[in-house]
């Protein structure tokens, strides 16, 4: 969103609307916030109530410039109140149930604001966005197939089927194999999601072209069909070569990197990501990212010094809990190089840096990830 949507000028007229803030939750200054709000995954916007600190609307991942607006009408209308009728009410209690992470509460409040919409009403595709959020962190899977059925002819066509086909697809990749209705949604959405993809009248941008895609591979995938899965692959891949090749600043070409990245690794192919991250290491030279990729892709390769290179290049630059994912790749290099000593003393550094991490960064899971993965190498295995 920062190399797409926040630059463009039709943002200008909401200057001053509200007071703007964007932090990297990655600094350790920024944790309480972190905590404070609930933020659990990236990107995620919200519309904080200044009265009381209480989150209005939470909106995970990136957002259109349409449907930026509608949530600046929204997050507008919770703050202020003057909801007029019960659908914009029961929207309002929806995302304030939303923003303090009381996902059923929240889920059960948009079916209501669902049901007693109006015809016309400008907030449902946005309402019914929120669900599919809501619902996958509530994990409920088949009440989000039922949903999306439910929905769907009146957001076909529109900005929300983007959200809601691949909601649907990946929430029946998630169902039980035993589920009779399973594979009928699998073939619906996987169909849909190529609609979407196909409709010339969507305004899409890559990146969310590409969460499309991999909601198709999930499914391809999930059919045991590898020979479809590849052939997505591949069609994943070259619609992002194309954007990155039509990128009007780095910035916007860098925001392909990782998905080409995982990419060419699953296709065999990890070479061809070296030159586009060499460029991201030469345009961004204080990012992490880069390096930590090209260790990724060297260690795909086998290609353990160069790995090891380029892993302390990234952890000089890594801050935060971004330093996990570059120890753990160091890690695996290290394990790779054969050296048992030093990649049990990488481990054991991060092990002693989660803990150490202040409340709204520190980790359970992470740290009994290296907790587990130390265990492992101590009674002998990788």
């Amino acid at each position: 969103m920062r190399a797409y949507t926040w630059t463009d000028k039709a943002l200008t007229r909401h200057a001053g609307r509200f007071v703007w803030l964007s932090l990297d939750m990655e600094k350790a200054k920024n944790a309480p916030a972190r905590k404070q709000i609930g933020i659990t995954a990236f990107p995620t916007l919200y519309v904080v109530d200044p009265s009381d600190g209480h989150v209005a609307i939470r909106w995970l991942g990136g957002a259109s410039i349409a449907q930026l607006e509608r949530l600046f009408d929204d997050g507008e209308l919770a703050v202020k109140g003057g909801a007029k009728g019960p659908a914009l009410e029961a929207l309002i209690a929806a995302d304030r149930a939303y923003g303090a992470e009381k996902f059923p509460e929240a889920c059960t409040q948009y079916v209501r604001a669902i049901s007693l919409a109006p015809a016309d009403w400008p907030a449902y595709g946005r309402t019914v966005e929120s669900l599919m959020f809501a619902y996958g962190e509530a994990d409920s899977n088949e009440a989000t197939c039922r949903m999306a059925d439910q929905v769907w002819p009146r957001v076909q066509g529109t900005m929300s089927a983007a959200n809601v086909a691949s909601s649907a697809l990946s929430a029946a990749v998630g169902l039980p194999d035993t589920m009779p209705q399973r594979k009928a949604w699998l073939d619906r959405y996987e169909s849909r999601c190529r609609d979407v993809l196909s409709d010339p009248s969507l305004p899409l941008v890559g990146d969310d072209r590409s969460g499309i895609y991999f909601s198709l591979e999930d499914a391809r995938d999930a059919a045991h069909d590898s020979t479809g899965l590849r052939a997505v692959r591949e069609e994943h891949v070259a619609m992002l070569e194309r954007e990155a090749a039509n990128a009007k600043s780095a910035e916007q070409r860098a925001v392909y990197d990782s998905h080409r990245l995982s990419l060419y690794i699953a296709l065999g192919t990890p070479e061809k990501a070296i030159p586009m991250l060499e460029q991201s290491r030469k345009d961004f030279p204080d990012d992490y990212n880069p390096p930590q990729r090209l260790a990724t892709v060297y260690k795909s390769m086998s290609r353990w010094p160069e790995a090891l290179a380029a892993s302390d290049e990234a952890l000089a630059r890594a801050y935060g809990p971004r330093q996990f994912l570059v120890l753990n790749t160091r890690a695996d290099i290290q394990l790779g190089m054969g050296d048992k000593d030093a990649a049990a003393k990488t481990l054991n550094d991060g092990l002693a840096k989660a803990q150490a991490m202040p409340d709204g960064q520190r980790s359970d899971a992470t740290i009994k990830s290296f907790q587990r993965r130390i265990d492992k190498l101590t009674a002998g295995t990788n």
